[in-house]
């Protein structure tokens, strides 16, 4: 049987300056068999832009059509086609159309690759000030206030660096309960535009900024919130902690040591604690 060479290609795309596209994305428009694009006329006034002819087919690929285009898109890599997917800014499959496709391919055992590339994510959260060596990607906010509420709650003990996207329209209201729920004073940044002509970074805590929508933001918003302060704990509350990976073969000294600075409390103060039970 022969080797098939098709494949499924994800492909970052600029978020709006069109020169952050990469030589290879240049290449992979103009050379791919199918082009499954969120939006068709975008794609192509991209394509323009970078001087980039489409060699292959143009199909539509979003949320309301996503489910009915698998099935053409996997023959299409199961017949030695490259499909390449792009959405209309950023990375497939990231709050956009494409894991459903990956998925599908997955299954199939064919060829997946990408194109890396511009990420309104690590975007945001490199321009955010905030602490970015952990973080969390939550998606879009929800619409209802029940459920918004709910979905800051779970974030109240995170003490991950949390991003997620929100529209112009709801960001006010998504702020304001931001700060009702984790405290006016959670530090957090409000990034909109990003490389594009009027890109802006807001920084400040959530009731700073949730007073600053309230007059109206435009754009493609990312937001990132600071995550939250370990609680600290008493030296009582963790004698059980040190026992057990005393228990488990660590020496109690090393054990009390490592529990103590975890959590930032006095060493010998757990170990004394420890030994006394």
């Amino acid at each position: 049987m022969a080797e098939n060479n098709g494949r499924l290609v994800l492909a970052a795309t600029p978020l709006g300056d069109s020169r952050d596209a990469s030589p290879r994305l240049v290449e992979a428009l103009t050379s791919a068999d199918v082009i499954a694009a969120e939006d068709t006329r975008r794609t192509r006034a991209l394509a323009s832009a970078l001087g980039a002819t489409p060699g292959g087919r143009v199909v539509s690929f979003y949320d309301a059509v996503e489910t009915s285009r698998i099935g053409g898109l996997v023959a299409a890599v199961e017949q030695g086609q490259t499909v390449l997917l792009v959405t209309d800014a950023g990375m497939p499959s990231v709050s956009d159309p494409g894991f459903r496709l990956v998925a599908a391919c997955v299954e199939k055992d064919l060829t997946v690759t990408c194109l890396p590339g511009p990420s309104a994510v690590t975007t945001a959260l490199a321009l955010s000030g905030l602490p970015c060596e952990r973080f969390c990607f939550e998606g879009f906010a929800p619409r209802k206030d029940g459920e918004r509420r709910r979905f800051f709650a779970a974030l109240a003990e995170e003490p991950r660096t949390a991003v997620f996207f929100e529209s112009p329209h709801r960001i006010a209201a998504t702020l304001e309960v931001a700060a009702e729920v984790l405290g006016a004073d959670r530090r957090a940044a409000v990034c909109r535009e990003l490389t594009k002509t009027y890109e802006e970074v807001r920084r400040g805590g959530l009731g700073e900024l949730a007073a600053w929508a309230a007059d109206g933001v435009r754009g493609e918003i990312t937001v990132v919130v600071e995550g939250a302060a370990p609680r600290r704990r008493e030296v009582g509350d963790l004698v059980e902690e040190v026992r057990a990976l005393a228990d488990g073969g660590m020496r109690l000294k090393d054990a009390a040591a490592h529990v103590a600075t975890t959590h930032g409390v006095s060493k010998k103060a757990l170990y004394d604690a420890a030994i006394s039970v």
